[in-house]
């Protein structure tokens, strides 16, 4: 079970000890573009932490340029970088440049240099094929698709994923209100994203390739 969280769920609203314990990881917002900071973040994280939940943190992308893409990187950085989180994603929900092809590629690379930590792009549904996003350059991809928004998992994105948010309308106990739910949909663990930065973790496709090679080298030292 897997969460996505920001200020619109009021801390005061819940019991995060009966919510985090039916969970296995979490994803916080920190900011809407640069100038919005979430206002609970700092809460929602201190409360992943107490209850051992691991978690990763987004920024919703609103960069009008490419140097303004590298700023809003630097401000998701700093915000949330001595809480320590697992990874980092960028969530892509508008057009806020022409080529945002381009300029979330410059959110990336900033980042990169900020952070060894995974990087991971949340790209919406709708907006997949629109924006044709170098999904390479991230780690993982995260894609938003309901089906009917009941809050259970009855449909399946259009565009491979690794997480699927599958709905807007989920409940759980602890928290009265709507949540997102997400599922593990591709071949990546749940410890790709929680484990240890050094750790490495690779596809079954990946470790094919991998074996294939090395047969094709042993084969030729022979």
């Amino acid at each position: 079970m897997i969460i996505d969280i920001s200020h619109h769920q009021d801390p005061y609203l819940i019991d995060y000890v009966k919510l985090c314990s039916q969970l296995d990881m979490a994803i916080v917002r920190v900011q809407y573009g640069s100038r919005t900071i979430d206002r609970h973040y700092k809460t929602h994280i201190s409360e992943m932490k107490k209850n051992n939940v691991p978690f990763g943190v987004y920024a919703w992308v609103r960069g009008v340029s490419e140097r303004d893409m590298e700023v809003e990187a630097t401000d998701f950085y700093n915000r949330a970088k001595d809480l320590d989180p697992a990874f980092y994603v960028l969530d892509v929900e508008e057009e806020s440049m022409t080529n945002m092809r381009t300029g979330i590629n410059a959110y990336i690379k900033k980042l990169r240099l900020l952070t060894d930590k995974k990087v991971g792009i949340y790209i919406g549904h709708h907006l997949y094929e629109e924006f044709n996003l170098d999904l390479d350059k991230a780690d993982f991809v995260w894609i938003p698709h309901y089906g009917v928004n009941n809050g259970q998992p009855n449909s399946i994105p259009d565009f491979p994923c690794d997480i699927h948010q599958y709905t807007s309308k989920g409940r759980l106990e602890g928290y009265s209100g709507d949540l997102d739910l997400n599922r593990l949909l591709g071949d990546k663990p749940l410890e790709f994203f929680t484990g240890d930065k050094d750790e490495v973790y690779v596809t079954k496709k990946e470790f094919e390739e991998f074996k294939s090679n090395l047969i094709k080298a042993l084969k030729g030292s022979d």
